[in-house]
């Protein structure tokens, strides 16, 4: 079963709960058991699991900033967002939960967010649940 959602993002760099989304498809898979996979088709954004809690948010993003930071990058001749390709490559696309009991298996503090790179852009998610 797939199913897709969009996101629209505000900010160039941005964190965004997209858990109880997330949920809802499962919950309306009526799969009891098995795999969701979540995945972003874009190459300026990726998928994170950690917890929703501002002052967190805002530590990742400086995170990421800062790992890109003072670096003259060749694909900024192009379209000057190479940053934002190397960081989602580096998070990576997609993360993959179990199902339990029709519910997604995470831990106390764990959300799924969506990590806009490039924004303001509206993002596609892609949402893959297999039964076990």
């Amino acid at each position: 079963m797939v199913r897709e959602f969009n996101i629209s993002s505000e900010n160039r760099y941005q964190l965004i709960d997209i858990t109880d989304k997330v949920e809802g498809v499962v919950r309306g898979s009526k799969i009891k058991d098995g795999l969701v996979l979540i995945f972003v088709p874009h190459s300026t954004a990726g998928i994170i699991l950690t917890e929703n809690e501002s002052g967190l948010k805002q530590d990742w993003l400086a995170v990421l900033k800062k790992l890109i930071s003072d670096f003259d990058f060749f694909h900024n001749k192009i379209d000057n967002n190479a940053d934002s390709h190397i960081l989602s490559g580096l998070l990576g696309q997609e993360r993959t939960l179990m199902i339990e009991n029709n519910s997604l298996v995470r831990g106390t503090w764990q959300q799924i967010f969506l990590v806009e790179l490039d924004g303001p852009k509206k993002r596609r998610i892609i949402i893959k649940i297999i039964k076990d």
